[in-house]
């Protein structure tokens, strides 16, 4: 007994040892040298850059296919003595190795280098409205993800294989699903608040308010501290396209963009990345070097996003504490209404931007590139095709004509990322938010009421405690049941969205 005592202990030494130096690549290639990537290194720095990110994934993919570390596997899969964190060690690596094994080592370590290079064309082109100028890079980017399809392997639709590496378990036929569900409703709601808009007298107030970057910063801190951000184990940068990036729940880093002539869109980047931010720094310590001190999935993270952003961002209580703020910032808002701000960023009306759209609408903005996406993958597209189908797509979902490249195909940075099977996780986020919102009302009392008397760390707690803290011990769809008891289901979001709109536009 005492001999398998010790031999148990020796080898979970050695096993998260081996996890621990995974760890240090993982967290280095993909969140600090990432961060430096998307916010100050220096444009030339590209190319040289492209091979060290290159180098470090394929360290990255030898460490994760080592004998030594197979071996830990085995002996510990199904381990009677394991605890839960063992155990979650094991599903991770094991997931990791499903997906990274399978994909030639030289291969992997010229995708890496692709999507580097792939990112940086991919703002130039953005910058000049040439979509030609990036397309070679997304036909590479598009060949990568059929082959990778393939070599993980799905039972009915290769784009089976892409949600998977995200959402694990999730189909095209699930998302199928709940895409109908929501669309039937959005268009029900969408057209009933067009015919009351069309019946109502015109809103004089401007759509888009105006303030310096500067100003725009200064709130975004303000913003990320009433929520619960630790600017002690974080940091606010600014970069093309929000994002949020941990090397360790000690060390989150969040990148805003803003519109000078429109604060609506950091204000509502910062929320997003924010609520993200404090998943990432509410992880317990204790998951360092475990590959655990990680989100359950995109999608979950996603969620809370979503869920700071809208349930909280653009709730009465939220918008009249950004009203107070914005009028001590500046003396140009004197006169601003705490109804009509309140109005001004709920206001339902299409637009070209996904990050810009209002709530009732932003899902439709996901359902184009899901449709998209799956149609590259499945061949029944090409990428030269691109720009002309997402337009139509855009008139027949939203009514509107993207005018360039610009805010039209290229607007989004993912694609050059490479995050083919991501945007489904997007779509979940808004569902998997309203699930969360009920459960914690439930538990806590009206969110209303809770924002309206500035309880953010009350709502913050509960977060931590029921999702945060957790990290990636249990799988996104495990986590989900724990926390409210049943699989993903969009009855929550529509009813939020019934309730919040037939009060907003008196329905």
């Amino acid at each position: 007994m005492n001999k398998q005592s010790d031999k148990y202990g020796k080898m979970l030494f050695e096993f998260k040892e081996k996890v621990r130096r995974i760890e240090y690549l993982k967290y280095t290639l993909n969140s600090l040298i990432y961060w430096d990537k998307i916010t100050y290194m220096p444009m030339n720095g590209i190319e040289y850059r492209s091979q060290v990110m290159g180098f470090l994934a394929e360290e990255l993919y030898k460490a994760l296919s080592d004998s030594q570390l197979k071996k830990y596997v085995e002996y510990f899969d199904g381990n009677k003595r394991n605890d839960k964190i063992v155990n979650g060690m094991v599903i991770r690596i094991k997931k990791n190795n499903s997906y990274v094994n399978k994909i030639p080592e030289r291969e992997y370590g010229q995708y890496i280098s692709l999507i580097a290079n792939a990112e940086q064309i991919w703002e130039k082109a953005k910058g000049k409205d040439d979509f030609k100028l990036f397309s070679p890079y997304l036909e590479k980017i598009v060949e990568y993800f059929k082959y990778f399809a393939e070599y993980w392997g799905y039972e009915e639709n290769p784009y089976d294989a892409l949600i998977g590496y995200y959402e694990e378990g999730m189909t095209v036929k699930e998302i199928d699903k709940l895409s109908s569900e929501l669309r039937d409703s959005i268009i029900e709601l969408l057209n009933q608040i067009r015919e009351k808009e069309g019946n109502a007298a015109k809103n004089n107030e401007p759509d888009r308010i105006s303030l310096t970057i500067e100003k725009q910063k200064e709130l975004s801190e303000w913003i990320l501290s009433t929520i619960g951000f630790d600017f002690n184990s974080g940091r606010l940068d600014q970069g093309a396209h929000p994002t949020t990036l941990a090397s360790s729940p000690e060390d989150v880093r969040i990148v805003t963009s803003y519109n000078e002539n429109n604060i609506k869109t950091g204000i509502f980047n910062t929320l997003h990345e924010g609520g993200k931010g404090l998943y990432e720094q509410d992880i317990d310590k204790n998951l360092m070097s475990t590959l655990l001190a990680e989100v359950a999935s995109f999608g979950v993270e996603e969620a809370i996003g979503r869920f700071y952003e809208n349930i909280v961002g653009r709730s009465r209580g939220f918008s009249d504490s950004i009203c107070s703020k914005l009028k001590r910032l500046s003396p140009q808002f004197e006169k601003l209404k705490p109804e009509e701000f309140y109005k001004n960023i709920n206001k339902v009306e299409p637009s070209l931007i996904r990050i810009d759209a209002d709530e009732l609408t932003y899902t439709l903005h996901i359902i184009i590139r899901y449709e998209l996406e799956k149609e590259l993958i499945n061949g029944q597209i090409s990428v030269s095709q691109l720009p002309e189908v997402w337009n139509k797509k855009y008139k027949e979902y939203l009514g509107i004509d993207p005018p360039n490249n610009s805010q039209g195909v290229l607007q989004d940075i993912q694609w050059a990322a490479g995050y083919f099977g991501f945007f489904p996780s997007y779509f979940l986020a808004n569902l998997m938010a309203a699930q969360f919102a009920a459960m914690m009302e439930n538990e806590i009392g009206s969110l209303e009421e809770l924002i309206f008397t500035g309880q953010f760390k009350k709502i913050h707690n509960w977060l931590a405690e029921n999702v945060h803290k957790c990290g990636a011990v249990y799988s996104a769809s495990d986590l989900i049941k724990k926390v409210t008891g049943g699989g993903v289901s969009s009855k929550y979001y529509i009813s939020y969205l019934r309730r919040k709109y037939y009060e907003l536009y008196d329905l």
